[in-house]
């Protein structure tokens, strides 16, 4: 899990954007935000609440019994639980340890994320204080990832690794998509040692530019498989993608695609690095592509990746964004077409360092 140490430290970066706010006090609910600034991970039906006063005091709520080992100065209870079964008035029952901030002494402007827990809140004494939205700041203060969050990153990564490894083994002409992904959701599990904590995500079929795996469909000679892979680890992501020849024998056609698209990736290495701008990267790889295939980038050409799969930093000429160092930013650059029998796309996944970039996916990309 994330470190207490850390999530202290994340506290106090936090105490600064609530001073450059005015802000009386910080109020998140989303179980993420949660975990984040304390180092609690609620159980996935619970729901919980941590408050961070100006004066650096903090508060967390969790369902049942008291959280140990968590960033916390005080720690609150709440029955989620009646005989087994789950209480569905949670929020209600988490915004009601939180009266407290309409108390005199604790301030008048709070800031609060967005989840239901804070918007029982704001129905219960919101007509009492100044409530604040803060989600784009702390959207923000993710970004720069820590030991403890990159640790738990890597451990994800290592699941994308030996899932492409057991890929190789058994993509083959007439094989089931099903079975495909049920292996390779057993190869995340076996390296991560437990459940992973979120869906299995992203793309597991073949012939088509991405999707789910589908319960009727056999791989096929000749065709592609794209598998973007994206399991997570106590709550952090990973994001990385491979094709794969179904027959081991690439067309000629795919070669020269996958040539092309591969080559994106010295481009961006070279290139990235603190305070470069996410559009100039999307628009040298769309150049790339243009002058080696006569066509350019179909989607964005990355995105950030941490707590939720995307995240900033957007390589998306959508956004504006500028790379900072300490997070973590995947790159995929892919091209469709029937003449492909699908598609390639390859994704690797980059941590940003004081002078450049760290591949943390350095796997095969061949397509045989």
């Amino acid at each position: 899990m994330l470190s207490p140490d850390f999530s202290r430290a994340r506290q106090r970066c936090l105490l600064e954007i609530m001073s450059q706010r005015r802000l009386d006090a910080v109020v998140v609910g989303s179980t993420r935000h949660v975990y984040y600034l304390s180092a609690h991970r609620p159980f996935w039906l619970h729901h919980a609440a941590f408050i961070l006063f100006a004066d650096g005091r903090s508060r967390l709520i969790c369902a049942n019994s008291p959280a140990t080992n968590v960033a916390a100065d005080q720690i609150e209870t709440y029955e989620a639980t009646w005989d087994g079964t789950q209480r569905q008035e949670q929020p209600e029952l988490v915004a009601s340890h939180l009266s407290i901030l309409a108390h005199n002494g604790h301030g008048r402007r709070i800031g609060v994320d967005a989840s239901p827990v804070t918007a029982e809140l704001l129905v219960r004494i919101g007509s009492r204080l100044k409530f604040i939205g803060v989600e784009e700041d702390l959207w923000q203060l993710r970004r720069r990832k820590d030991p403890d969050e990159l640790a738990l990153m890597k451990t994800a990564v290592a699941c994308t690794k030996s899932m492409y490894e057991r890929a190789r083994q058994i993509i083959e002409p007439a094989v089931p998509e099903t079975r495909v992904f049920a292996e390779l959701h057993a190869a995340a599990v076996e390296v991560a040692g437990e459940p992973l904590s979120d869906l299995l995500g992203n793309d597991y079929a073949v012939a088509v530019p991405g999707g789910p795996p589908r319960g009727d469909r056999l791989a096929r000679a000749g065709e592609l498989y794209i598998l973007d892979l994206g399991p997570a680890y106590r709550g952090y992501f990973s994001d990385n993608c491979r094709a794969i020849a179904v027959d081991r024998k690439p067309t000629d056609a795919q070669l020269k695609t996958w040539e092309a698209i591969a080559g994106v990736f010295p481009l961006i290495e070279r290139r990235a690095r603190p305070g470069v701008r996410c559009n100039d990267l999307y628009a040298e790889a769309d150049a790339h592509l243009r002058e080696k295939l006569g066509r350019g980038l179909t989607h964005h050409l990355g995105h950030g990746v941490g707590l939720q799969p995307h995240e900033y930093p957007h390589l998306n000429p959508k956004w504006d964004d500028t790379l900072q160092q300490g997070e973590i930013f995947t790159v995929e650059p892919g091209v469709y077409g029937p003449e492909l029998a699908g598609g390639i796309r390859l994704e690797n996944q980059y941590l940003v360092t004081a002078d450049g970039v760290e591949n943390l996916t350095p796997f095969p990309l061949e397509l045989a």
